[in-house]
């Protein structure tokens, strides 16, 4: 039987899918890939929310984007599995599960322990989202690409920076995550509700 979620929850996961979708409009322009701080809260959703609710944030955002609403970075709609960068989508929802899982798996983190988790989540998205850039730009747009070309506009155009956004996150979570802990434990012992 499935347990049913608490509200405090829900509230979290859409809390955070807003916020990657806000994250999407603070961008600055780059070929193909456009640099953006929805990986911000990608690392909060998965070090904060945990595996489970953090992976949820982001398939809220994700179906919220491929049902019409214009919550990416170039709009929305289910055409938009077609977009060279939806792959980097695709590993927001896995990277946010990744870190909340190594998250979950220390009673105590500490700084180390985000810094980890965020980097291991970074290196998930890139992963997933240059072979996707690969595989559309030459595949179903037609718009022949060499690997290098995808590894320059895919990958080191923002590696660095996302790198020191990992960083950031990281401290920033370490700061939060009492408050959030606190919250579920809370919760959990109100009406036996399961944690965040």
């Amino acid at each position: 039987m499935f347990k049913r979620q608490s509200t405090l929850s829900l509230v979290m996961i859409a809390m955070f899918a807003a916020l990657t979708a806000i994250g999407a409009f603070i961008k600055i322009p780059l070929p193909v890939v456009p640099f953006t701080l929805q990986i911000v809260f990608v690392f909060l959703a998965g070090s904060l929310l945990g595996s489970r609710n953090g992976l949820q944030s982001q398939l809220v955002y994700i179906g919220v984007g491929l049902v019409g609403l214009p919550v990416f970075t170039q709009g929305g709609g289910i055409t938009y599995v077609l977009q060279p960068t939806f792959g980097f989508l695709i590993g927001f929802a896995l990277a946010a599960l990744v870190i909340g899982f190594m998250i979950e798996r220390v009673d105590m983190p500490t700084k180390k322990h985000f810094i980890g988790a965020n980097i291991v989540g970074l290196f998930i998205i890139y992963a997933v989202a240059v072979p996707y850039l690969y595989v559309s730009l030459n595949f179903w747009l037609h718009m022949k690409t060499s690997w290098s070309h995808i590894f320059v506009v895919g990958f080191l155009n923002s590696i660095v920076a996302d790198f020191c956004l990992a960083i950031a996150s990281a401290f920033l979570a370490e700061r939060l995550y009492k408050v959030f802990n606190s919250a579920r434990t809370i919760t959990s012992f109100n009406g036996n509700l399961p944690p965040l």
